[in-house]
C-alpha cells in the first residue's frame, strides 16, 4: 500500500496526498509520475531526475529506474545522454495516431452497447453524465477528465471488453494529454458534456446508427482545436 504523490511546481514541490494504490513499489512511482505527466503538473519539456524522484517519493533508485523505462516506452518520458530525463512534449502526430485508434474502436463497442446495456449499465452511464454536468457547476476539470474516462470505461466494460480499454489507454498518453490541455485552456466544457449526453441518449434508445456517428463526431473534437492550443502553449509541442 503505498500513498499517491502530486507535484507542484516540478519534482521538488512534491507534496503527498491521501490516495492509496496497490501494488509495486515500481508501480507506485509508474502511476504517480504518469498521473502527473498526464495532468500537466509535470508540463512537456520538464527535466526529471531519478535522485530527485527517488528522494521525494523516499523510495530507492532501481523502482525509478524501471518506472521511468515503462514511462519511456510509452513515450510519455525522453532519457537524453547530454539533457538526461525530460517529460516528452506532445507529438500531434501520436495524438491522431491514439484519437484513429479510439474512434474505430469506440464505434463499433457504442453500438454492441446499444445492443447490450441494460438498465443498470445505463444508470451507470447517466450518473456519470450528471456528475459531469456538476463539474461544470463546481469548475472542476481535473474531476471532468477523470469522468470522461469513466464514461468510456462504462461502455467497454458493460461490453465486456475492459482487456481493450486497458490496451487503448497504454496507447492514447500523448492524446490524453491534449485532451487535458484543451480543458485547461477552454472553459467552455459544455460541448464535451453535451456530447456525452447524446451518446448516452442513443444507446438507450438502441440507436446504433446515431450513437456511431455521435462518437464518431465526439472524438473528432480534438482535431478542431489541435492547432490553436499549438499556437496557444507552443513551447508544449514537438
Amino acid at each position: 500500500m503505498y500513498l499517491f504523490a502530486s507535484f507542484e511546481g516540478g519534482v521538488k514541490g512534491i507534496t503527498i496526498i491521501n490516495t492509496r494504490i496497490n501494488g509495486s513499489t515500481r508501480d507506485f512511482v509508474y502511476y504517480t509520475l504518469r498521473n502527473q505527466i498526464i495532468n500537466l503538473k509535470l508540463e512537456p519539456g520538464t527535466k526529471i531526475s531519478e535522485k530527485e524522484v527517488s528522494e521525494k517519493l523516499k523510495v530507492s533508485r532501481t523502482p525509478v529506474r524501471e518506472a521511468f523505462l515503462k514511462l519511456s516506452q510509452e513515450e510519455l518520458l525522453g532519457v537524453y545522454p547530454q539533457s538526461g530525463t525530460i517529460v516528452t512534449l506532445i507529438d500531434l502526430s501520436l495524438v491522431e495516431e491514439g484519437r484513429f485508434i479510439r474512434e474505430n474502436i469506440e464505434k463499433a463497442v457504442v453500438r454492441e452497447a446499444c445492443q447490450v446495456f441494460d438498465k443498470n449499465l445505463l444508470f451507470q452511464l447517466e450518473t456519470n453524465v450528471r456528475f459531469q454536468e456538476l463539474c461544470i457547476e463546481k469548475d472542476s476539470h481535473h474531476k471532468l477528465f477523470e469522468l470522461d474516462d469513466e464514461f468510456h470505461r462504462i461502455l467497454f466494460e458493460g461490453c465486456g471488453k475492459i482487456r481493450t480499454w486497458n490496451m487503448i489507454r497504454q496507447m492514447n498518453s500523448h492524446f490524453d494529454r491534449l485532451r487535458m490541455l484543451r480543458l485547461v485552456a477552454n472553459q467552455d466544457w459544455n460541448i464535451v458534456v453535451s456530447q456525452h449526453k447524446e451518446i448516452y441518449n442513443y444507446v438507450a434508445k438502441k440507436s446504433l446508427d446515431h450513437a456511431e456517428q455521435a462518437m464518431t463526431s465526439h472524438l473528432k473534437l480534438v482535431n478542431l482545436e489541435k492547432e490553436e492550443l499549438k499556437k496557444r502553449y507552443p513551447g508544449f509541442f514537438e
